[in-house]
C-alpha cells in the first residue's frame, strides 16, 4: 500500500503529464476545444454594458469582462487563434438560447435570481444596481404610485416586467403595461409620449438618456423598486467553467483592473456620441471589487 506523501506524489506526475491545452472537466470547455470556436452572446443597446457602436462593433463594460474571459480560455485550451462568433440576443431569447447550447457564454445586462438558476448557471456578480424609474423632468412624477392610470413600459422578458406586474396588482395601481422588445424600443415609446415612465435597471435608463435627443429632457427618479445584480450567464451545472469565468472575474476586480473597466464606461464619454454618464461607483460595488461573490 501506498504512503500518503507517495500517493500525493503520483497524484502529482501524473497532473504534471497532462497535455498543454488539455480541457478540464468541463462539457462546455471541451465542446469549444473540440470545434474551436466560442460563441458569445451579446446585447445590441444595453448601453453602457453591452451595445453596438458606431462601427457596429461590440462595446461596453460588460463586454471587457468577456472578452478578458475570452482570453483566459485561449491560454487554459492552448489555443490562441481560438475563433470568437458574436450572437445578439434579447431579454426574451438569452436564457433558451443559452440552455440550448447556441451561446456559450453571455455578459450583458441579465440578472441572476433564483427562478433563472433553475434553468441557466451564473458567475460571480459584475455589477450591483436599483429598478428606478425615468420620465420627463416637467412630468411631476417622482414615485410609482404617481403612475396610477397612466402607461408605464418596460423591457420585455426581465426581471423589472416581472416586478411591475407584480406591484401593480399587489398595489392596485392600474397603470397599463406596456413590454418593448429592447430598451431602445422601450425609451422609444417613453419618448415619443406613449408612456409616462420607462421602469428599468437604474444604469440602462441612464444609458438611454445619454443617447437621447435631448438628454436634458429626462430624469431617473424614485426610490429603488428593487436592488439586484448583473452577472455572467453560463451553462446550467459545469463548474469548472464556472471556476474559470469567477477566476477570471475575482481576478480583474481584486486588482484593480475592474475600477479601471468602471471608469471608461461610467465616468467617461461613451461612443458613439461621447456622453459622459457620470455615475459614480457605489459603495455596494466598490465592496463586491474587494470581495467578489455571486450571493443574492
Amino acid at each position: 500500500m501506498k504512503t500518503l506523501p507517495s500517493l500525493l506524489a503520483a497524484i502529482a506526475v501524473g497532473l504534471l503529464s497532462l497535455p498543454a491545452g488539455a480541457a478540464p472537466d468541463s462539457p462546455t470547455l471541451t465542446k469549444i476545444k473540440e470545434a474551436g470556436t466560442i460563441t458569445l452572446g451579446h446585447r445590441e443597446s444595453s448601453i453602457p454594458f453591452s451595445y453596438y457602436d458606431d462601427r457596429q462593433q461590440v462595446v461596453g463594460y460588460s463586454q471587457d469582462f468577456m472578452n478578458e474571459i475570452v482570453r483566459t480560455i485561449k491560454g487554459e485550451l492552448g489555443l490562441p487563434n481560438l475563433q470568437v462568433k458574436l450572437l445578439p440576443v434579447t431579454s426574451s431569447n438569452r436564457i433558451p438560447l443559452m440552455q440550448n447550447g447556441t451561446i456559450d457564454l453571455e455578459c450583458g445586462s441579465t440578472t441572476n435570481t433564483v427562478e433563472r438558476q433553475r434553468q441557466v448557471g451564473f458567475s460571480n456578480h459584475l455589477f450591483l444596481y436599483g429598478i428606478r424609474l425615468m420620465v420627463r423632468k416637467d412630468a411631476g412624477i417622482g414615485e410609482l404610485e404617481d403612475l396610477k392610470g397612466k402607461n408605464v413600459v418596460t423591457t420585455a422578458g426581465t426581471t423589472a416586467e416581472r416586478l411591475l406586474r407584480q406591484m401593480n396588482e399587489e398595489r392596485k395601481l392600474g397603470f397599463n403595461l406596456i413590454s418593448a422588445k429592447d430598451h431602445g424600443e422601450a425609451f422609444l415609446t417613453l419618448e415619443t409620449g406613449r408612456a409616462a415612465a420607462f421602469v428599468m435597471d437604474e444604469p440602462l435608463l441612464h444609458g438611454e438618456k445619454a443617447k437621447a435627443k435631448k438628454a436634458d429632457d429626462w430624469a431617473v427618479v424614485g426610490r429603488p423598486l428593487q436592488s439586484e445584480n448583473y452577472a455572467c450567464m453560463l451553462p446550467k451545472g459545469d463548474e469548472a467553467f464556472k471556476r474559470l469565468v469567477d477566476g477570471t472575474i475575482a481576478r480583474l476586480m481584486t486588482s484593480g483592473e475592474a475600477e479601471k473597466i468602471y471608469h471608461k464606461w461610467f465616468m467617461s464619454p461613451l461612443p458613439p456620441k461621447g456622453i459622459n454618464l457620470a455615475y459614480p461607483l457605489s459603495d455596494e460595488l466598490r465592496a463586491l471589487y474587494k470581495r467578489p461573490h455571486d450571493r443574492l
